[in-house]
C-alpha cells in the first residue's frame, strides 16, 4: 500500500526540519573565552602624601613649590588700602497684623447619614468630582475633595468616606457602620 501525499509531505517536512535544526539552534562549538592577562592590572595608590604605605616622600625642592602654595600658617591679604566698608543691613518695616482666621461661607450645607468603605476616596452623589467639602461629625471636622460618585440614592446616605476619615470624625466605636454628619460644600 502506498502512503498518501499528506503523510509523505509531513514526513519530508519533519526530515528537513530535523536536518536544519542543529544549524538554527546554534549547536556548534563556541569559541573559547581567553582570560585577561593579570599583567594588564596594576595597583594604584590614591593615598595622601602622609598616608602612603611606602613612607612619606621627601619635601619638594624650591623648583617644585608653587608660588601660590598654601600652608597652615598662610594669611590672606585683600588688595587696596586694607579698609573694607560693610554696608548695614536694610531695615524692613512690616505692618502690624493681628492673628485671625476666616472661612469663606459655604455654597450649601447638607446633613444626613454617612458610611465608610475602603476604596480610599470620598464619594458624594449630589456634587461633582473635585469639589472641596468639610465634613463635620461628633468628633471633629475634616476637609476633603470629592473624588468618587456615590452612594446610591436608595440607601438614604449622603456621603461615603474612606474608613480612617469616617472614624476620625465619627466619635463612635469600630462596630459602627453609619453616623450623622454635616457636609459644607465650597
Amino acid at each position: 500500500m502506498r502512503p498518501s501525499r499528506t503523510v509523505a509531505k509531513a514526513a519530508l517536512t519533519a526530515v528537513l526540519a530535523l536536518g536544519s535544526l542543529p544549524g538554527l539552534v546554534g549547536s556548534y562549538q563556541p569559541t573559547p573565552v581567553r582570560p585577561i592577562d593579570a599583567a594588564a592590572f596594576r595597583q594604584v595608590i590614591l593615598a595622601t602624601q602622609g598616608n602612603r604605605p611606602f613612607g612619606a616622600l621627601a619635601e619638594s625642592d624650591a623648583a617644585l613649590v608653587s608660588a601660590a602654595e598654601l600652608s597652615r600658617d598662610s594669611t590672606f591679604v585683600e588688595g587696596g588700602d586694607g579698609l573694607v566698608a560693610l554696608r548695614a543691613r536694610a531695615e524692613v518695616a512690616l505692618p502690624r497684623v493681628s492673628a485671625s482666621s476666616s472661612w469663606k461661607a459655604p455654597k450649601s450645607t447638607m446633613s444626613g447619614a454617612a458610611s465608610f468603605y475602603s476604596f480610599g476616596t470620598t464619594a458624594m452623589r449630589d456634587v461633582p468630582r473635585g469639589t472641596t467639602i468639610v465634613i463635620c461629625g461628633a468628633a471633629g471636622c475634616i476637609e476633603r475633595i470629592v473624588s468618587d460618585y456615590g452612594p446610591a440614592k436608595s440607601t438614604g446616605r449622603i456621603i461615603d468616606m474612606y474608613k480612617p476619615d469616617f472614624f476620625a470624625i465619627c466619635g463612635c466605636g469600630w462596630w459602627s457602620g453609619t453616623t450623622t454628619v454635616t457636609v459644607k460644600i465650597y
